[in-house]
C-alpha cells in the first residue's frame, strides 16, 4: 500500500498531485505543460524519474519543499533515456541530493557521468544558441553514485516496488518503470506524446516519437506491446503527465506508427525529402485531430505540434538511411 507524503499546506502551481504518491512537475521547458518530471514518495521516502533540463532543478527542489521533505529523502535520480529534455539536469540536481544514487540504463550511464558526446550530439541537432537558452551547461554525474539498470531489475521505495523494463524503440538507452503502487508505467517517450491541448471529450490524443538519432520501429512496436503485457491502468508520460484509457491509446498510436513508417518508406529517394516529410506529418496528425474532435485551428495545432514535426522527420530519415 502506497503512503502518500505529508499533506502540504499548498502545492506550487506547477506541482499536480496524481494520487498513490505521485506528483506531475511542469519542468517549464519550451512551454507550460510540455515536459514533465515526476516526483513518486513513499514512506517519508522519494525518488524522481525524469528531471527535465538543468533549469527545471529549482522547481524539483521546491517540490520537495512543499511536501516537507528534505533532501535525504531522495533515495534515487532516475532518467528514462538521456535525451536533455528528460536527463539534462540529473547533474546538476544530484549536487542537491546528497544520498542520492542515480539510476541510468547501462547504454545511457557513461553520457550521464561524461556529457561531453552527449552535448555534442544534441549541438548538433539544436545549435549553440538553442542549447544555451535552453539547456544550459551540462553537469555530469559522481561516477561512484551513478548504477546501470538492467531489465528486471527491481527498487524498493517505501513500501512500494518500483521495476525496470529495457523499451528500445524510441532509443536505444531507453527504460520504463512500473510502479506497483499505481499500476502504472512511466514511460519517457516509449508511449509517445500526448498534450493536454488536445484533449476532447473523447478523451486525450497520443502520437508517436522519432526523435533522432535510435529511432527503430519495429522495437518500439515491441516495447509498447510489452508495456501493455502489464495491463496498466495508467501511463505516466513525461510529455505530458497522466493519460488513462491505455488499450484505445495503444491502437491509436500503432497506427500513426504505421502511417508515419509508411510516408518515410514512399518518400526514401524522393527529392526534397525532409520538408515532404514534414508536411506528410502534418497533414496526417490533422487529419487524426479532427477524428479526434480537436476543435483548435490548422495553424494552432501546426504551432503545438511544430517541434515534434521537426524531430519526427529527422528521425524517420535517419532511420531510412540507416535501414
Amino acid at each position: 500500500m502506497s503512503r502518500p507524503a505529508s499533506p502540504a499546506s499548498r502545492l506550487p502551481d506547477f506541482v499536480e498531485a496524481l494520487g498513490a504518491g505521485v506528483y506531475c512537475i511542469d519542468t517549464g521547458f519550451t512551454r507550460p505543460r510540455f515536459d514533465a518530471a515526476y516526483l513518486v514518495v513513499d514512506d517519508g521516502r522519494a525518488s524522481f524519474i525524469d528531471t527535465g533540463t538543468n533549469f527545471a532543478v529549482p522547481r524539483l527542489l521546491a517540490a520537495l519543499d512543499a511536501l516537507g521533505l528534505a533532501r535525504e529523502a531522495v533515495d534515487c535520480v532516475i532518467p528514462t533515456h538521456v535525451h536533455l529534455d528528460h536527463a539534462g539536469g540529473v547533474g546538476r540536481l544530484m549536487q542537491a541530493l546528497p544520498r542520492a544514487r542515480a539510476l541510468v540504463h547501462p547504454r545511457g550511464l557513461r553520457h550521464m557521468i561524461d556529457p561531453s558526446a552527449l552535448y555534442q550530439g544534441a549541438l548538433a541537432v539544436y545549435g549553440a544558441d538553442a542549447m544555451a537558452r535552453e539547456y544550459g551547461e551540462l553537469i555530469g554525474v559522481d561516477a561512484a553514485r551513478a548504477e546501470a539498470t538492467h531489465d528486471g531489475m527491481t527498487l524498493r521505495l517505501g513500501a512500494r516496488t518500483l521495476r525496470f523494463a529495457d523499451t528500445p524503440g524510441h532509443a536505444r538507452h531507453h527504460h520504463c518503470i512500473w510502479d506497483e503502487a499505481s499500476e502504472g508505467w512511466f514511460t519517457g517517450d516509449t508511449f509517445g506524446l500526448s498534450y493536454r491541448e488536445f484533449d476532447t471529450e473523447r478523451g486525450a490524443w497520443l502520437f508517436p516519437s522519432a526523435t533522432p538519432v535510435q529511432f527503430e520501429p519495429e522495437p518500439l512496436r515491441a516495447s509498447v506491446a510489452r508495456l501493455l503485457q502489464a495491463k496498466p491502468r495508467s501511463m505516466y508520460l513525461t510529455h505530458y503527465s497522466r493519460v488513462g484509457e491505455v488499450e484505445r491509446l495503444a491502437q491509436g498510436f500503432l497506427q500513426l506508427l504505421q502511417h508515419m513508417v509508411e510516408f518515410g518508406q514512399s518518400l526514401r529517394t524522393a527529392d526534397e525529402r525532409h520538408a515532404r516529410l514534414r508536411e506528410a506529418f502534418l497533414a496526417m496528425y490533422l487529419k487524426s485531430l479532427r477524428e479526434h474532435g480537436c476543435r483548435l485551428d490548422d495553424a494552432t495545432c501546426a504551432a503545438l505540434l511544430e517541434v515534434d514535426i521537426e524531430l519526427n522527420a529527422q528521425g524517420l530519415a535517419v532511420w531510412l538511411d540507416r535501414a
